[in-house]
């Protein structure tokens, strides 16, 4: 007995002592897990147009490449065309914002004054348009840094970028190979299991990010021409480009979106902001009930809370990154659960309702010894 609990302690110490340095191993090779996760993403996202491109016999190693320079060359384009103007319109937004906020403070005295014959210091506090600026920029800077931070610097930042392109586009030119290869690290029946769910987790995960790429471009531009509409020609650019970039990000991403052009609209004017503000009403509620289940749908598979809880992680871990990156994820992993362990345990549930019992035997009495 004293010779067993001696082996088993020295064992278990020596799986504590793997377990803790593999930790260590990972939290070093943080920057790299990210860039695997992104590449991941990115990979679930051009599967389909590679697919695509394949049926017309064009090798997926070329179609990958037509993918992503075609996207490249896109979004250099836009950003060539309008991302000076909308640069200047947003340093110029940045420099009236204070202006802005001391009108709503002003308005805002203005209505309480009408309740209480002095103004309300707790509201001068509150709305210090210096306080509320600096602080609007430092909370976006660390958002970004705790993203940028992990590249180290912007050069890290371009080359961790090239290097996830480059390793998604390997997964998605030799996609079969990698996946045998990962899978036979499992033991059978979980081999066949697992390399049986890798469409559906793809297609989840590059379901989510499409959609929620167009939705924000359908948002963006839709927000952009609707305040050049209502007169705020001056900021529609910008504020287009911030309500396009911040519906990246779910649930959260339309309030923060809005709130720059509320602020905007209530120093031009009552009825203008009673414009901008049923124009927004009416924009969110098309994207929850049209564009949502129309271009998103059900792709996440995850109930709204933990979706939300999702971003809300992903944002305090990796920043705008993380809420960009870890709901695909989630979609995926809710795939795997639902197929490998919840429909087989509602099966076998109903199987173990629907047949009939075997009658059991009662057993024959045993008589005395005579």
């Amino acid at each position: 007995m004293g010779e067993q609990r001696i082996s088993f302690s020295i064992s278990t110490l020596l799986l504590a002592i793997a377990i803790v340095l593999s930790l260590l191993l990972l939290w070093q090779l943080r920057g790299l897990l990210v860039i695997l996760m992104i590449a991941v993403v990115l990979a679930a996202s051009i599967v389909p147009l590679v697919d695509l491109a394949e049926r017309f016999r064009i090798p997926r190693w070329l179609g990958t490449i037509l993918v992503y320079l075609t996207a490249i060359s896109g979004l250099s384009g836009a950003g060539l065309l309008l991302g000076p103007t909308v640069f200047q319109q947003i340093e110029r937004l940045i420099g009236q914002f204070p202006l802005y906020v001391e009108i709503v403070r002003d308005l805002v005295e203005h209505l309480a004054m009408r309740f209480n014959d002095t103004p309300p210091e707790l509201l001068r506090q509150l709305f210090d348009p210096q306080a509320l600026t600096v602080w609007l920029i430092r909370s976006s800077q660390q958002v970004l840094l705790r993203s940028y931070g992990l590249t180290k610097g912007f050069v890290g930042s371009f080359f961790s970028l090239i290097l996830a392109l480059f390793l998604s586009a390997y997964m998605v030119t030799d996609s079969k190979t990698l996946i045998k290869s990962i899978v036979r690290l499992f033991p059978q029946p979980w081999a066949e299991r697992l390399e049986a769910q890798v469409p559906t987790v793809s297609d989840r995960m590059g379901s989510y990010i499409r959609g929620r790429l167009l939705v924000s471009f359908i948002l963006g531009m839709t927000t952009t021409v609707g305040l050049g509409v209502l007169g705020l020609r001056d900021f529609s650019l910008a504020l287009g480009a911030i309500a396009g970039v911040t519906n990246l990000i779910p649930f959260l991403g339309p309030i923060l979106g809005a709130v720059p052009a509320l602020v905007v609209a209530i120093a031009s004017g009552g009825w203008t902001f009673l414009w901008v503000l049923l124009f927004f009403a009416i924009i969110q509620n098309l994207e929850t009930y049209v564009l949502d289940p129309f271009l998103v749908g059900s792709s996440v598979g995850v109930h709204p809370f933990y979706q939300l809880l999702a971003v809300i992680g992903g944002t305090q871990v990796l920043g705008i990154l993380g809420a960009l990156i870890v709901p695909p994820w989630v979609a995926g992993a809710a795939a795997l659960v639902e197929n490998l362990y919840l429909k087989p345990k509602e099966l076998a549930e109903q199987q173990a309702i629907l047949s009939p019992r075997e009658p059991v035997e009662a057993p024959l009495p045993v008589g005395k010894p005579g």
